[in-house]
């Protein structure tokens, strides 16, 4: 019989990746919707993230998720929406 996830992994399940502020570097425009841990740079609020971002070099305002482990093993932020 299956068990539920919780029940293995226990319940404090919902701190594992955080959704958030942040930066990310994207210097190739703002196309996609991942992007790993060492291009993403978390604040402490939407306004510390627009006062870091710098769009003209790269540097974009946004919340997203993560960071989350792919299979290969990277760490991984999601994409939930620009905050410039």
């Amino acid at each position: 019989m299956a068990e539920a996830i919780t029940s293995l992994i226990g319940d404090d399940a919902a701190g594992i990746v955080n959704t958030g502020p942040v930066v990310i570097y994207a210097p190739g425009g703002r196309k996609k919707k991942r992007f790993p841990g060492n291009c993403v740079t978390p604040h402490p609020s939407e306004e510390a993230a627009l006062a870091a971002a710098r769009p003209d070099e790269g540097y974009h305002a946004a919340i997203a998720s993560g960071p989350s482990r792919s299979s290969e093993g990277f760490q991984l932020y999601y994409l939930l929406r620009w905050l410039d």
